[in-house]
């Protein structure tokens, strides 16, 4: 009997000298469904792939092309991984039948004056959100809001982090969207490649150091844009995150008071509203009771490691989420949604067990 082999996609990489590019390409390179195109980059164009990506051997002769809508025309799919204000014109000239996904923030927000505030920029538009667990108030998920299209804003990793680990009891009515306080530890990957002196081995190692502080966080509005998703009518939160001597990795405690009317509620009736968000889904894992979530249990892994208590003598729900910041938090998650997309199952070339020690 001869098998017949499913169609192999053709994926083009803008931006793949980078470590959200690098990750997509390290993921995308052992996809059963997709072969890899053209790989583009700016400053590094003209380069062998292996030179700045040494880790992806089986791409390393690959010679970074420009970054041109020419250079990426004629593939099915297209992921940018390009800085944020940069992908609204190229996916401009790109075709409507191709498949594009932004990992920068360029189509991630629905309000073009919060754009504006947050990057001081016109504001590209507004695409299909690729969170696919993301709770809506009618009770669909954000993957059911995929299939078929044909461009995906890739969420930001913080904002995955923080959702993944608040919306549960959000769109239970379990707690309140107003006073949510936020803090996060981030791997400087975060950052990405470009050297800035706090970013040097020198200045970091050794040392914790809050960044973006008093609201003035990029992903301060999305997070928002998405708590309203999950039902909250307004959202008030305060928002640290903390840059720690890691390599990868998002550790968020998320904490929010009781819902007037639920000041009743039990640390069971609350982890029992995480437990039925969660229950079916692949890459979201609440814990066991009494084990906490750690980023090197997810590192080079899709998942998302979720634990929640209450806090009862302060009358507050405690949430902490693990992610990889570049595989959950970026380019894993963006071939989650593009799996979708395509009509492919949604968990095709991901993993979820991650690399220890």
């Amino acid at each position: 009997m001869v098998s017949i082999q499913p169609q192999r996609l053709c994926v083009a990489v803008a931006g793949a000298s980078g470590y959200a590019g690098g990750e997509l390409l390290r993921l995308a390179a052992r996809h059963p469904h997709l072969e890899i195109g053209t790989l583009t980059a700016h400053s590094n164009a003209g380069t062998r792939l292996g030179d700045v990506q040494p880790h992806l051997r089986s791409l390393a002769d690959r010679v970074l092309a420009p970054t041109t809508p020419e250079a990426l025309a004629g593939h099915d799919v297209v992921v940018l991984g390009l800085p944020h204000g940069a992908s609204g014109e190229i996916a401009a000239q790109l075709p409507d039948d191709v498949l594009v996904l932004d990992l920068g923030a360029d189509h991630r927000l629905a309000s073009a004056a919060d754009w504006e505030t947050f990057y001081g920029s016109p504001h590209a538009g507004t695409w299909p959100y690729g969170m696919p667990e993301l709770v809506h108030a009618d009770g669909t998920r954000q993957r059911d809001h995929l299939a078929g299209t044909r461009r995906i804003a890739v969420p930001g990793c913080n904002v995955t982090a923080v959702t993944l680990g608040l919306q549960p009891g959000i769109a239970a009515g379990l707690v309140s969207p107003v006073d949510v306080v936020a803090v996060l530890a981030n791997g400087y990957s975060g950052a990405g490649k470009s050297l800035k002196p706090h970013l040097l081995a020198a200045e970091g190692l050794g040392s914790a150091a809050p960044y973006a502080v008093g609201g003035t966080h990029r992903h301060v509005p999305e997070i928002i844009q998405n708590l309203r998703v999950a039902g909250a009518p307004e959202v008030s939160i305060s928002f640290t995150p903390t840059l720690v001597p890691m390599a990868r990795g998002i550790l968020a405690t998320v904490t929010a008071r009781l819902a007037p009317g639920r000041e009743d509620a039990t640390a069971a009736d609350v982890r029992a509203a995480w437990a039925e968000a969660y229950a079916d889904e692949p890459f979201v894992d609440l814990l066991p009771e009494g084990q906490w979530p750690a980023t090197a249990a997810t590192l080079g892994a899709n998942t998302a490691l979720v634990q929640v208590t209450l806090d009862a003598a302060a009358g507050r729900v405690v949430a902490v989420t693990a992610i990889d910041n570049l595989v959950k938090g970026t380019a894993g998650q963006a071939v989650q949604a593009m799996n979708l997309a395509l009509g492919l199952p949604e968990t095709a070339g991901l993993v979820t067990e991650g690399v220890a020690p």
